[in-house]
């Protein structure tokens, strides 16, 4: 996981975080503007260093376009949180200085929390947001309705699957791990992680998860303990440059046990009998973007399985579960915007491509410290193509 991240926490750090939660967040106006011939409602939001404002702070239920602004000068991200401030409703991320990103997300009446993150780190400058009822359908009706509530039920459908895949992957690596078996542990880290990657966005929803299970060593804050996979990954892999001490007997156990209870958690999180009710196509959209979102902040830097090296699998996984994502929403992209729908189909087989060409066998894939430099810029390019119309899906299907 990278510090794009509320991440995975829910993005990583946001329910960890210390910063004021009031601070810095000012509303100009005491509602959304109306938006574009959409008929949406848009708010402005401009993101500093010291400040994350909006232009209101209620707006009318239905969809909704968050219009963010890096007017910083670092790198920062925008969040839309349920009132406990963990669950995260949608997001955008790394944001580059001057740059603008919508977050488009179908909004029912209630209290919200907003987030900006300059930086991409911490719990971010927060402030209470309010939907209210417009009295108009928040769902859409009729055939569009109809395709939208079968992409969400086999949308949800695929990350029950990838939840129990990852249970039982994680069992087998827990065992092997805690039993010293650490050949075993290694063959099964990757392709257990696989599973994880494939629906992070769905994880990373819950808010609490996401760090206890995913978070980097370089991404810690201050005091906070280190869990999950990238610890376990170290003791793995241990560090030849640096005086490393690994993990007892006992540490193995403790920290492999809580990686299991937490999957676990998730496991029976994403088969709750509400869990389906908790996705709708602007989150299914958006985490499609979050995914490639992934790719590159962590994936194609190398940054994300920094001992193992093992990131071209995680880099496979997040494009499986980003095309999923999409083609869960085809059929209404098709309808609406015949063309973007040809070029995503394009765009992602050409990405596909050059994931193949590094291939150790049929199911893995070289260490990324194999790659040349010009590999990794090819791969960049792939992924940029990708990004930008990637980014108009969930505004086509929703809006």
């Amino acid at each position: 996981m990278n510090s794009t991240t509320v991440r995975s926490t829910t993005t990583a750090g946001l329910a960890l975080g210390t910063l004021l939660l009031t601070a810095g967040c000012v509303a100009n106006s005491p509602a959304a503007g109306p938006g574009d011939d959409t008929g949406a409602g848009t708010v402005t939001v401009s993101s500093t260093a010291e400040g994350c404002e909006l232009s209101a702070t209620e707006a009318p239920s239905g969809s909704l376009v968050f219009s963010v602004t890096n007017d910083g000068e670092e790198a920062t991200e925008f969040y839309l949180l349920a009132e406990d401030g963990e669950r995260i409703v949608g997001e955008v991320e790394n944001i580059g200085p001057g740059l603008t990103r919508d977050l488009v997300v179908t909004a029912a009446p209630g209290r919200y929390v907003t987030a900006c993150k300059p930086g991409m780190t911490g719990e971010g400058i927060r402030a209470d947001f309010t939907v209210t009822d417009s009295g108009a359908d928040v769902a859409p009706t009729g055939a569009l309705g109809d395709q939208l509530d079968a992409a969400v039920h086999n949308y949800a459908e695929y990350v029950e699957d990838e939840s129990s895949e990852l249970l039982a992957g994680t069992e087998e690596f827990v065992a092997a791990y805690t039993a010293g078996d650490d050949a075993a542990a290694r063959e099964l880290y990757a392709p257990t992680r696989a599973h994880w990657e494939r629906m992070e966005p769905v994880a990373e929803s819950f808010g609490d998860l996401d760090p206890r299970m995913d978070l980097r060593e370089a991404d810690l804050a201050e005091g906070q303990e280190w869990t999950g996979w990238h610890l376990l990954e170290k003791d793995l892999w241990p560090p030849k440059d640096e005086k490393y001490t690994p993990l007892t007997g006992a540490e193995r156990t403790k920290y492999a046990d809580l990686l299991l209870a937490d999957t676990q958690e998730l496991h029976d999180r994403t088969h709750a009998a509400d869990f389906e009710d908790t996705i709708d196509a602007a989150s299914i959209g958006n985490g499609a973007k979050e995914l490639l979102d992934e790719v590159a902040t962590g994936k194609i830097t190398g940054e994300e399985e920094i001992w193992s090296h093992t990131d071209l699998v995680d880099f496979q996984a997040n494009v499986d579960g980003a095309r999923v994502a999409y083609e869960s929403l085809r059929d209404v992209v098709v309808a609406k915007d015949d063309e973007l729908a040809d070029e995503l189909d394009e765009r992602f087989d050409a990405l596909q491509d050059e994931l193949d060409a590094h291939r150790d066998g049929k199911d893995g894939f070289v260490s990324y410290t194999d790659l040349t430099d010009d590999q990794v810029r090819t791969l960049s390019v792939a992924v940029d193509a990708l990004s930008e119309p990637l980014s108009r899906l969930t505004a086509t299907v929703v809006l």
